[in-house]
């Protein structure tokens, strides 16, 4: 049997319960006393290895069977663990991380677990638990079957497909079995070793459908005992029941009533993201046909026509909306690794750091939220080092010897914000302005910074202020690869900060990257499509007052002053005059407000973005490109780069 094709599947379910088993680990370390972070670690890890135990993985269930054997030990007695048994259950989880990504990469023999083994069976000897053997238990029951035992029904399945000499043997795997198509698929290779397997049922196919509930039946021949049989079936793990019938050619009536019924099944399943990647580009292609179809039928005014592409539209906007749906994933799923990542980082700074997620179940699209681990980390990194003051320096400022870090996710409107915030030592402008002027990046009479200048001269490649390189920070690298990353994928970063009181960074990002409604403006003979998540409202140049901010032309709009980007100026159009009557869309991000002077404005219109390469030399004032319902590509500027 192979069962390298759920190679994925056990690493999705793997990375989910070492996930837990860190989170567990520091409740357990904040509390060493209470008895729910063992209890559950316990379950997470005897998982792991029951998963790795049915995919064959001896390394992986090795050195989990190890690890459950030092919890069992724990959870059973009445010490909380010391310091050194916490940190070797750290280091044990990071090598089950490793082991199972080597696992699945078929490199399972790479990871040297001998050592750390041999600590986990000491500390468990100390715990007073055996040490492990050299191989690992198989998951589940084990223990074989009493003489005598009157065989009990198990639930009905489907009748055998066609009646075989042999006994019938029926399983049902246990409810909560991890993995059930690859622990069924163990138990058929268990039993060949007694004989022929033949007419399975169902079929070994449908073991991987959202239906397979563990349920299963087989024939078996041979010359094995039943008790022989039913012990061979429940050294694969996770059986719940066997029935091991007489040797006859025809199926026994089974009792449906045995077990629970169908209702309930779970309505979920796991998709390969490269399929909603390739789901994505095709509705892509389809909007941009289906923008082409409907200035088609503009210009034709044939009613049939009209009719057929009002359908169309209205089908493949159902169908963009579904599948942007399904793309959607809570924060959750890159927020849980970061508790452990400031833990770490705190530990080796010598900080007392609290640290708290916020908004978990705020939801993004997948592929922006795959980019977005490393920034965040950059800024959980600068929040702890920069940040949080040692604990003497906290006391003699009146603060607490512990510092707090947030990690919070807001949805505002058609974007999500993110914020990474402590309560730190904050920025000094004073000597970032300093070591600005010095360095040539701000003119020798600014006095003073504001946030967005401040951001503009810490985001500066190589610039720090560290006075020494660590394994944490001090190497120039940070906020310019935070900044660059965010502006790829469409988002801005903004600063707040304060000395004394902390520093806070937001992050507002579009929910989604691949289709977005945007605004069409022309200037001169170009259009440009600016994404609607950033508009606030448009004006008709002229018809506010002006006036000057910081050197900048600005319209005073509602006692407001909002400094003005004129597109042609900026882009350096030339030709004819730009018209009498112009438009000025405000672009609005969190505090910061620009209007953008166009020469017209052609309307709205949902668009499809395809990657851009900026040639060299070009304005960072673009985020992408898009194809119009013409076939004519048109540029999409970065409202980021605008403001």
């Amino acid at each position: 049997m192979d069962l390298s094709q759920y190679a994925e599947l056990f690493a999705a379910e793997a990375r989910e319960h070492l996930s837990a088993c860190n989170q567990l680990l520091l409740q357990w370390e904040r509390a060493p006393g209470a008895a729910e972070p063992v209890t559950g670690l316990f379950r997470a890890v005897h998982t792991i290895k029951g998963m790795a135990a049915t995919m064959g993985y001896s390394v992986v269930a090795d050195l989990a069977h190890r690890m459950e054997n030092l919890l069992d030990a724990l959870r059973r007695g009445a010490v909380p663990p010391g310091d050194e048994v916490l940190q070797l259950l750290f280091r044990s989880t990071d090598a089950l991380e490793r082991a199972v990504g080597l696992a699945v990469a078929g490199k399972d023999r790479e990871a040297d677990t001998r050592g750390l083994g041999g600590e986990l069976d000491r500390a468990a000897a100390t715990a007073g638990a055996p040490a492990a053997g050299s191989a690992a238990r198989p998951s589940g029951p084990e223990e074989p079957p009493a003489a005598g035992r009157p065989s009990l029904p198990v639930l009905a399945i489907p009748e055998l497909a066609s009646p075989a000499a042999g006994r019938l043997v029926q399983v049902m795997l246990r409810s909560d079995a991890q993995l059930k198509a690859g622990r069924a698929l163990l138990v058929l290779k268990r039993v060949e070793a007694l004989g022929r397997v033949s007419a399975v049922t169902p079929p070994q196919a449908a073991f991987e459908s959202d239906d397979f509930d563990g349920r299963f039946a087989f024939r078996l021949d041979g010359d094995a005992a039943p008790d022989v049989i039913e012990k061979a079936v429940r050294t694969a793990g996770d059986v719940e029941r066997v029935v091991v019938g007489e040797r006859e050619a025809e199926a026994p009536q089974l009792d449906a009533a045995a077990g629970p019924g169908d209702g309930g099944r779970a309505r979920h399943i796991r998709v390969d993201l490269r399929r909603l990647d390739v789901l994505m580009d095709l509705i892509g292609e389809l909007t941009t046909a289906r923008g082409r179809l409907n200035q088609l039928a503009g210009d034709r005014r044939d009613a049939p026509l009209d009719d057929v592409a009002l359908q169309i539209s209205r089908l493949s906007s159902d169908l963009q909306n579904e599948i942007v749906q399904a793309r959607m994933t809570p924060v959750w799923q890159v927020f849980d690794r970061f508790p452990r990542l400031v833990r770490d980082i705190a530990r080796q700074l010598e900080r007392h750091v609290s640290f708290r997620v916020e908004g978990k179940e705020i939801e993004l699209d997948r592929a922006i939220l795959d980019e977005l681990g490393d920034p965040l980390l950059h800024l959980l990194r600068n929040a702890v080092d920069h940040g949080i003051e040692p604990p003497a320096e906290r006391r003699k400022a009146g603060k607490k010897e512990e510092g707090e870090v947030v990690l919070a996710a807001v949805r505002e409107r058609a974007s999500v914000a993110i914020t990474i915030s402590d309560d730190g030592r904050g920025i000094d402008r004073k000597k970032i302005l300093q070591k600005a002027k010095a360095e040539g990046s701000v003119d020798a009479h600014v006095d003073a910074l504001t946030d967005d200048q401040l951001l503009r001269v810490i985001a500066r490649p190589g610039f720090s202020t560290a006075a020494a390189v660590t394994n944490v920070s001090g190497r120039g690298v940070g906020i310019d690869v935070v900044m660059s990353r965010i502006r790829a994928l469409g988002g801005t970063v903004e600063i707040h900060t304060e000395v004394g009181k902390g520093t806070t960074f937001v992050l507002r990002m579009p929910v989604t990257l691949a289709i977005v409604r945007a605004l069409i403006a022309a200037v001169g003979n170009e259009r440009y499509a600016l994404p609607l998540t950033y508009v606030s409202e448009t004006v008709e140049f002229g018809a506010v007052p002006t006036t000057t901010l910081e050197g900048r032309e600005a319209m005073v709009l509602r006692d407001r002053v909002v400094p003005l980007v004129h597109l042609r100026g900026l882009l350096g159009v030339e030709g004819d005059a730009p018209p009498a009557r112009r438009p000025v869309i405000v672009l609005e991000m969190g505090e910061r407000r620009t209007g953008v002077v166009v020469d017209g404005m052609l309307g709205q219109q949902e668009i499809v973005v395809k990657g851009f390469e900026a040639p060299r030399g070009t304005l960072p004032v673009f985020s992408g490109a898009t194809i119009m319902g013409d076939g004519v590509p048109a540029l999409i500027l970065d409202a980021g780069g605008l403001l």
